[in-house]
């Protein structure tokens, strides 16, 4: 398991006094997140309950409706049904892919006011900004994304610690790296602008130093993305993998054919209105450079 700064971030929400809300890890997909909150759940709680609504059958699902007001009883049966002891204030609940059974995330509420344990949620960014129809979300939740392990992530990963060090204390004093010290830090910029800072791919490029290995498994998470990008630009799934499989040849160009449309302008408005109800920004094909 990789460091990862968002762990700090983790820590302060659990020490947070008088805390009364339950906390939404969201991303990307493979950017980590079960496996960060598992690993946060393993050093700083006595047990960790994960519930997988990816995989869950429908009649455990049925106890959130059975016994949203019995909310002591419903601890007891997931307790026994997973075989995991619960202790109070020690314990974490950890709600996965909840983007597939929306009700648990209006069902954390009564979670986070009987405050008996801690709960994170995890959902991958698109879905769980599409799937709430139906639901109010809780002001109890409160958000942290999580992304793709940064610079400092990455050599840390590399068991490059003794690097990060110096390379801080450089900075910090302005003093030059001697040149053997300059020639291996390029080196390793060029290595995670290769790799990447997906955590599956940089475990595989740490382990078995091969490019050829990591951009398999890149590719293999692209055609994931490819897939879900297609999944909810229903009526419009030409014209939204055209953009997406030019990204890449128009982030190498000087000229691009795409823009960046802020949230606030109308030409977003009604773009995601009238087709793909994207997150932040959409990529308008420019008429100009048809």
């Amino acid at each position: 398991m990789f460091e990862r700064k968002a762990t700090q971030q983790l820590l302060a929400w659990k020490n947070r006094r008088n805390r009364q809300t339950v906390l939404l890890l969201e991303g990307a997909q493979r950017v980590g997140k079960r496996t960060l909150a598992q690993e946060f759940g393993r050093r700083h709680y006595k047990s960790t309950l994960t519930i997988d609504f990816a995989s869950i059958s429908d009649d455990l699902k049925s106890l959130f409706l059975e016994l949203r007001t019995d909310i002591q009883r419903l601890y007891q049966y997931f307790s026994a049904i997973y075989n995991v002891p619960l202790h109070p204030k020690e314990s974490l609940l950890l709600f996965c892919n909840v983007q597939h059974f929306p009700l648990a995330r209006a069902f954390v509420k009564h979670i986070a006011a009987d405050a008996s344990f801690d709960c994170i949620e995890t959902g991958s960014l698109l879905s769980i900004k599409q799937n709430i129809d139906g639901i109010l979300i809780p002001s109890e939740e409160e958000s942290l994304r999580l992304h793709p392990l940064d610079f400092e992530e990455f050599l840390c990963a590399l068991d490059e610690r003794a690097f990060v060090d110096i390379l801080k204390d450089t900075y910090a004093s302005l003093r030059p790296l001697p040149d053997a010290m300059h020639k291996k830090a390029m080196r390793l910029v060029r290595e995670y602008m290769l790799v990447g800072g997906m955590p599956h791919v940089v475990d595989i490029f740490s382990q078995r130093h091969s490019f050829a290995e990591a951009d398999f498994e890149k590719r293999q998470i692209l055609d994931l993305y490819r897939k879900d990008v297609g999944r909810f630009a229903r009526g419009y799934q030409d014209k939204v993998m055209s953009i997406f499989d030019e990204i890449p040849a128009q982030l190498s160009t000087h000229e691009k054919r795409f823009k960046e449309i802020p949230q606030e302008s109308p030409v977003f408005i009604q773009g995601r209105n009238a087709a793909l109800k994207p997150r932040r920004y959409f990529f308008e094909r420019q008429a100009t450079n048809r």
